[in-house]
């Protein structure tokens, strides 16, 4: 039956989701959103799934709902992130294969043996016929190319939608991890309570992310660039249109950056010497779509004064990894994920 189906990684991240296909690449990249109607009865009909979906936040009336079901990387509704990988698992394998695919999922770690077995069962009643985990530390370094199974210490720096997870990382095991809710929906947050607060302008969440991935950056910058940008004037409701600058978001954006950096120079305290010894010979690498934030690497290497490297695609590291640990043997896979692999 393994010969009549895929083999599939799956990233399923609070903001964004992946799947990497063998012989096909990464051939999903869609948002972790859902649109949902809900009739007067409460029953519950999925109308948009990933971008349309998300071009309906706080666009929709009352009767739909746009759903953000995983939440800091953990399954937060059950029964919608099932209708969400269903549709996305079709739409890259087709319904045609006579078994279903053979996947490894990625899951933070630290999650609860609740949390893993949510996100087993849902990749099982998706559709996948086999279903092995492995913890998106281990997944990233992999896909960043790091050799995690040698008696060397690695540091990985994952920058996700919903959190940051600094770890450090040896013979295919993770010696040190933090992990702190911060990630780009909390850089989103922090933008729009900054703008209401001193601006006196209630913009939404479409709004926030532009500002961010247009005039971010995580550390100053000597020219000053601006954007216009639209919502609703706090004191009387009507539309309100300002004048936004980079010195300003890098304000917002601060006290994010600060956690994170701090979250790093954590980590290297409780690294023991050697391991710490060989981050500082080796650097440290950095994944996920929040380490896309302009200056971020340069914030973490000024305080740390070890030099830091973005992986090649920030963004589907840690699914690409997640592929390369599926296609080893399955004591491997069972090491790098640090559960029990049932075969």
């Amino acid at each position: 039956m393994s010969s009549l189906s895929a083999d599939i990684a799956i990233d399923l991240g609070t903001s964004n989701t992946y799947i990497y296909v063998k012989g096909s690449g990464v051939a999903c990249r869609e948002p972790t959103v859902v649109a949902v109607h809900q009739s007067g009865r409460g029953e519950r009909q999925v109308i948009g799934v990933g971008r349309e979906a998300k071009a309906m936040l706080g666009r929709t009336p009352n009767d739909i709902q746009v759903i953000r079901p995983v939440r800091d990387g953990v399954i937060a509704d059950f029964e919608i992130t099932e209708a969400l990988l269903r549709y996305l698992l079709k739409g890259v394998i087709g319904r045609g294969g006579m078994a279903g695919p053979r996947a490894m999922v990625c899951i933070p770690y630290g999650t609860t043996e609740v949390e893993r077995r949510a996100m087993r069962e849902v990749a099982e009643s998706a559709g996948c016929r086999q279903v092995l985990l492995v913890e998106e530390p281990i997944a990233a370094a992999i896909g960043a190319g790091l050799d995690v199974g040698l008696p060397h210490g690695s540091m990985i720096v994952d920058v996700g939608g919903g959190t940051a997870e600094v770890s450090v990382i040896s013979m295919s095991e993770i010696v040190y991890s933090k992990s702190l809710r911060v990630g780009g929906d909390q850089m989103d947050e922090s933008l729009v309570q900054y703008f209401k607060k001193h601006e006196g302008i209630l913009i939404g969440p479409r709004t926030s992310e532009e500002i961010k991935i247009r005039l971010g950056n995580a550390v100053p910058v000597d020219s000053v660039r601006d954007m216009w940008i639209r919502g609703r004037d706090v004191s009387t409701g009507y539309p309100k249109a300002v004048r936004v600058t980079t010195t300003q978001v890098n304000e917002a954006l601060s006290e994010c950056v600060q956690l994170i950096v701090e979250a790093v120079l954590g980590t290297i305290e409780k690294t023991p010497p050697e391991l710490a010894a060989d981050v500082v010979d080796m650097g440290i690498v950095m994944s996920g779509g929040g380490s896309l934030l302009r200056g971020l690497d340069r914030a973490i290497s000024r305080a740390t004064g070890v030099p830091v490297i973005r992986a090649e695609d920030p963004m589907s590291t840690v699914v690409h990894g997640s592929y390369l640990a599926l296609q080893k043997t399955p004591r491997t896979q069972e090491r790098a994920a640090g559960l029990k692999v049932h075969l």
